[in-house]
């Protein structure tokens, strides 16, 4: 069986494509669904903004006050315009301005997380179905570090609608992640073509050569985070995650995912292990850093040399 991924659009077309789908949702909805992980992150920007906001409204109330206790801070006495009092006003007016500066900051930066983790993580799951041009064909696929289950439901959505009778795994490291995950597609309405277990991504319990589709989302960037994400340790555990990925994959299989920060070294690795056709996508900015979804189809014969990597404005 052979899998193809949908040809890109040239350079000069620098307009994101969306695919469409009948399945709209709001926020709302997909959060009532899903919820979202890492929450604590979100409650402790929200709390540090709203901390910020309410001091940089006390210096706006109590600017006069705070500007004469910052007069006896200062060495100098007088309140001319070179002296104290002059000192006094600009490091209240400064220290109130950066504290309102940060508050702002804080906002954005829980606002972009909360949007990340739920209505760009649902889009970015089109997305990746979309890099698979017949899902009709495919038997089965897997979603490494399933998660909550966006991106595994959305497969099996696609199988469902085109009629396949394939089914799709979600591997995760938590057994409580994927009872949970087996609820949401119950939910969705797909839960006879997803099975999800427990397992180790740096090396698969699955034999080679078994999947059509393999696809990630947001993960491979956390595996090895207990060395540190920049040192040789960390990179060397997303390295495996990637071969494995390549080993269970049959020959001609697709294999898509998005990720943050490590997407060129992904390439690299992929060009190593003699991957056709990687592609990359047009930079999208998640959880405050960027992002981009890289595709991939394994040779028919694994003796070719690596391929064009081309940026693909199609996602």
């Amino acid at each position: 069986m052979s899998l193809a991924i949908k040809p890109h659009l040239h350079h000069h077309n620098h307009r994101m494509h969306k695919p469409t789908s009948t399945n709209s949702r709001d926020w709302t909805q997909i959060y009532k669904i899903y919820g979202m992980e890492q929450w604590q992150t979100l409650l402790f920007l929200t709390f540090q903004a709203i901390l910020f906001s309410i001091l940089s409204i006390l210096f706006l109330l109590y600017f006069q006050p705070i500007c004469q206790f910052l007069d006896t801070l200062f060495i100098f006495t007088p309140t001319s315009s070179t002296g104290g009092g002059s000192a006094a006003r600009f490091a209240a007016g400064f220290t109130g301005c950066v504290t309102a500066l940060s508050a702002v900051c804080l906002f954005f930066a829980a606002g972009n997380f909360f949007y990340s983790a739920v209505g760009l993580h649902y889009e970015m799951a089109q997305r990746i179905v979309s890099c698979v041009n017949d899902w009709s064909t495919v038997k089965v696929a897997l979603d490494i570090g399933c998660g909550r289950g966006i991106l595994l439901n959305a497969v099996a959505t696609q199988l469902k609608k085109t009629g396949s009778s394939g089914r799709v795994v979600g591997l995760d490291r938590s057994k409580r992640t994927t009872l949970s995950t087996l609820r949401t597609a119950n939910i969705e309405g797909v839960g006879e073509y997803v099975t999800c277990r427990e397992g180790d991504v740096r090396s698969l319990p699955f034999g080679d050569n078994y999947f059509d589709v393999v696809v990630s989302a947001t993960f491979v960037h956390t595996v090895g985070k207990e060395y540190g994400h920049r040192t040789v340790e960390a990179a060397a555990e997303r390295m495996r995650v990637l071969g494995e990925m390549v080993r269970v994959l049959k020959p001609c299989g697709v294999g898509v995912l998005w990720d943050l920060l490590h997407v060129p070294e992904y390439v690299r690795r992929l060009q190593e292990l003699k991957m056709e056709d990687i592609r990359v996508s047009e930079r999208v900015t998640a959880f405050m850093v960027s992002s981009h979804i890289v595709s991939f189809r394994k040779p028919s014969q694994h003796m070719l040399g690596p391929g064009e990597v081309r940026l693909d404005w199609r996602f």
